[in-house]
């Protein structure tokens, strides 16, 4: 994942926080940029295959500044990749050959591409399959609109652990609480995670339509919670935060992830609410008893379609039939935990995709099968109300510029 790698190389530098700032730009506007920066380089290099792979990148990156960071000029990137590029005999003759070729030359739009699904593939760097996944599930202007979206700057967002401090915080941190949920921060960019706020406990790292999950389980204190899917812990933490003598046990397939949950939990204060286990969400029911559980969540493993202008190489590490294996797995998760749920229990089924596939259909499938859950109607701000179809909310990243997000919730009857 390149947020990982990001952030072990940048820890491992010397740069200062200005240059940080600039990789952290460059790495993840190139990432998102790729398929159209490899549009454009097509017609200036003749074998792609025939260069080393640091140096096609280095292409790419530099392409990247020509095109779309105005405030960097033109001889200034092309001097910079040249001494790079000097590590490789000749290289870098090639490299300035290249690149002044391109500042030099009236490059073509993307939006004269005649077919339509090539065009907003390179347009908007996504892949030709989810462009006509897109299409198909929302029409052609609701898809462009969709992606068009995942270029804009994404916002950093917090969840404030004391419900009293938000408006407190937000004056001090420069921040707007979030128009979706009460207990958010939002600014168009910052570093929340370097202040003492969030050293303290006070803050947390969770998107606005994060933070709309552990609400809708309706807790009053005392429950016993199954979180089934829970690394790295934003809605464990969040749901903990409502128990007086309740308990959450938080499930992951891997002890690093156990780990991130632990950590979270220790610098919030709640290690006390919360128990991880190290089991695989479909094999809840053999190791747990029927009647364990008050309420569950299942924010289920996805093709996190809905995180790609956060992530932006989700959208280059999947392929359509994700969709149809991604479900088989949902639909197994929550087959294991609703046995293991008391009657009147609430199961929240969460997503972070916006593919019908993956949410409204694994709901309908699970509630065929499973005569003894009904579906709840989500309680939701005004502000929501529109972002709810058939008592399920889906939070589109066009709508309100967060993450895509789905939620639904199941009663036992």
């Amino acid at each position: 994942y390149s947020n990982i790698a990001l952030n072990k190389a940048l820890e491992s530098s010397r740069l200062s926080a200005q240059d940080k700032g600039l990789v952290t730009e460059l790495v993840y506007g190139t990432v998102s940029r790729k398929i159209t920066l490899e549009w454009y380089l097509a017609r200036f290099i003749e074998d792609r295959e025939k260069l080393d792979t640091w140096v096609y990148y280095l292409l790419m990156l530099s392409l990247y500044q020509l095109l779309y960071l105005d405030k960097l000029p033109i001889h200034a990137v092309v001097n910079e990749a040249v001494q790079i590029a000097k590590r490789g005999r000749g290289t870098d003759k090639f490299v300035n050959a290249v690149l002044r070729k391109i500042s030099q030359t009236s490059l073509p739009s993307p939006s004269d591409i005649k077919r339509k699904n090539k065009r907003l593939s390179i347009q908007y760097s996504v892949p030709v399959w989810l462009v006509q996944t897109l299409i198909t599930e929302y029409g052609e202007d609701r898809a462009e609109k969709i992606l068009q979206s995942l270029h804009t700057r994404n916002k950093a967002s917090v969840r404030v652990t004391d419900s009293k401090q938000v408006n407190r915080l937000a004056r001090e941190l420069g921040a707007d609480v979030s128009k979706l949920s009460p207990f958010g921060l939002v600014k168009s960019h910052g570093h929340f995670a370097g202040t003492d706020y969030f050293k303290d406990g006070l803050l947390t790292i969770q998107d606005e339509t994060s933070q709309l999950v552990a609400p809708t389980l309706k807790l009053q204190g005392q429950e016993t919670i199954l979180d089934a899917c829970a690394a790295p812990g934003g809605k464990t933490c969040h749901i903990a935060s409502y128990l007086t003598t309740g308990k959450v046990t938080a499930l992951d397939l891997y002890d690093h992830k156990l780990a991130l949950i632990e950590e979270n939990a220790h610098r919030l204060g709640l290690t006390n609410k919360i128990e991880t286990m190290r089991l695989d969400a479909s094999q809840v029911h053999e190791t747990f008893d029927p009647d364990s559980f008050d309420k569950i969540l299942v924010d289920a493993p996805c093709s996190g379609i809905g995180l790609i202008r956060r992530k932006p190489d989700i959208r280059y590490n999947k392929a359509a039939m994700d969709f149809d294996s991604l479900k088989h797995i949902q639909l197994r998760i929550l087959d294991s935990v609703c046995q293991t749920l008391k009657i009147g229990g609430i199961i929240t089924y969460s997503t972070c995709t916006i593919i019908p596939e993956e949410n409204q259909m694994v709901v309908s499938q699970f509630l065929s099968h499973h005569p003894e859950f009904e579906l709840v109607t989500l309680a939701v701000s005004p502000v929501l109300a529109n972002s709810l179809t058939d008592e399920m909310l889906t939070l589109y990243p066009q709508t309100f510029l967060t993450d895509g997000f789905f939620i639904s919730c199941l009663r036992k009857k």
